[in-house]
């Protein structure tokens, strides 16, 4: 669906452009924008490798233990369901830990490894457990300490301070993390209570052939 309205955009773009005489603003505009993204990628490069590796030292030196230790008591919180010594634990904590240091490029394998363990606990394949909608909120609004990726593509453009939205970047993932899990939880006190007054069919012909 988000190519059709890509591509919608971009034939529109070319019909107007054709109509009004100015298709050489629009392959002008392709030729910059190609240019501005090889330089922003490179730029992000550079960063990410940085910081992937102040990563691996974190991890090497015990660093991201110590901290999903920490995180562990709120990761069993916020997945109640899922059994304290499974895969996706591990991988949630992961994903957590790489998203409050603003690595999003790292946290994302973790993310969807997280989402298969998930899956493998999920009774109906068809549809998306509590725990992996947590999940999905968690990892879209995860606090974030260190911006890496804004902070890269703010130097890439020659920003005078490109470290100064760390406190507002902060705040904002703070906001919406809570938002995040206030959200996750009223659904999911929503859903308990439609269990208890539907609860499954299979459960009560199993009780009554019991």
């Amino acid at each position: 669906m988000v190519n059709w309205i890509w591509l919608f955009f971009i034939t529109i773009g070319f019909l107007f452009a054709a109509v009004n005489g100015r298709i050489d603003i629009v392959t002008e505009a392709l030729f910059e924008g190609a240019k501005s993204g090889v330089t922003v990628c490179f730029g992000l490069i550079s960063v990410l490798v940085f910081w992937l590796g102040i990563m691996r030292i974190a991890e090497q030196s015990g660093l991201l233990e110590k901290l999903a230790v920490l995180l562990r008591p709120i990761v069993t919180f916020l997945f109640p369901d899922v059994p304290k010594n499974h895969p996706a634990i591990g991988y949630i904590l992961s994903n957590m830990s790489a998203n409050i240091l603003g690595l999003g490029n790292a946290a994302t394998p973790m993310g969807i490894k997280a989402m298969q363990e998930l899956q493998k606990l999920n009774p109906d394949p068809k549809s998306a457990t509590p725990a992996m909608c947590t999940l999905l909120a968690i990892n879209t609004s995860s606090i974030t300490i260190i911006p890496t990726t804004i902070i890269a593509i703010r130097m890439s453009y020659d920003s005078a301070n490109p470290t100064e939205i760390v406190g507002t970047t902060l705040l904002a993932t703070m906001v919406a993390t809570i938002a995040a899990i206030m959200a996750d939880r009223w659904y999911r006190s929503k859903e308990l209570k439609q269990q208890q007054l539907n609860p499954p069919i299979h459960s009560s012909e199993e009780n009554k052939s019991a």
